[in-house]
Order: C-alpha cells, then structure tokens, then sequence
C-alpha cells in the first residue's frame, strides 16, 4: 500500500521548502557583498575596471610627440583612421608619458598588405563612396606601374591623394572643380 494524498502532498511541499531554503543559503553563500549596491550587478566591478591599464591612446595622444605626422593625417582621407589601426597599440609605445618601445613601422610588401585591409574589392559590404577600393594587380596594370608596385610608392599613407594630386598639379591634369 502506497502513501495518501495527504503524505504525498505533505512531501511535496517540504521537498519545495528544502530547495528553496538551500538555494536561499546557495546565493547569499556564493554571492559577494558588493552585489546589488548599485542595481542587478557587483558593485566592486566598476573599481576593478579603473584599474585595468589603459592600452589604447587617440590619435591626439600620438600628435603630441608626432607632430609632422599630425599635420599630413588631419589634412588627409585617413585623418578619421586611428594610429593605432597601423601601427599598434599606444601602451605599447608610451608608459606614463614616456616612450618605452617602439612600434613597427610597415615596409614593403607589409604596406600593401595593410592597405587592403580596408581598400579591397573583395569586401563587398563597403560601398566605392565610403572607402575606395582597388583590385590588385588591376588597379597597377591600369596606372600603368608595374605589378611589384607598393602602395606607398604613389601614395603618402597617412594622406593617400597627397601625392597624386600634386603630381596633377604639376602636370597640368588637376581636375577642374
């Protein structure tokens, strides 16, 4: 013979009243102090996150010592590209206001490589009037350069178009506009 209604119904609720009651225990157990002060989160959080070293700088931070630079970046296309996009991290470089490493430079075919990162047809999602784009080697066949060309060969890459608009100027072949 089995047990009643009543016993099975008396067994439920304590069985209820026991996992709540461990739960309760489980969180105020598990959970830290700090949770809740400020809302649904921990509160301590938000000061170990003050803490974690800053690793990147704006481009501000690298015009303060890269003066010359500065001047080519904000008179060109690039000027909205971060530093740090092409040539590393800022907390690499500079620690407390002083250099302590130096970033790497791109050369050769490493410029071409960094370059397509973001100026290749084969990023269909980027529309020609946001970012221009170029198909290598068409684009050196259609300059008529040869096809070991590097970007930085016709282009200043901090202001692409510096280069060849001066070229145009200086050739007569500047667009009227």
């Amino acid at each position: 013979m089995g047990l009643s209604y009543k016993m099975r119904l008396v067994l439920v609720c304590i069985s209820i009243f026991a996992m709540a009651g461990v739960g309760f225990l489980l969180k105020n157990l598990l959970l830290p102090d700090s949770f809740g002060v400020y809302g649904h989160f921990r509160a301590d959080a938000i000061d170990e996150a003050a803490e974690v070293p800053i690793r990147h700088g704006t481009n501000d931070s690298c015009f303060k010592c890269h003066g010359f630079e500065a001047k080519i970046h904000r008179a060109g296309l690039h000027r909205t590209i971060s530093c740090e996009f092409c040539h590393g991290s800022y907390a690499d470089h500079v620690v407390e206001g002083k250099k302590t490493g130096t970033l790497p430079v791109k050369t050769g075919e490493q410029i071409t490589t960094l370059c397509l990162r973001c100026h290749n047809t084969e990023i269909k999602a980027r529309s020609e009037q946001v970012i221009k784009t170029v198909a290598l080697p068409d684009h050196l066949r259609d300059q008529q350069v040869k096809l070991t060309h590097n970007c930085n060969q016709c282009h200043h890459v901090h202001a692409p178009l510096k280069y060849i608009n001066r070229a145009k100027q200086i050739t007569g072949l500047m667009e009227k506009g």
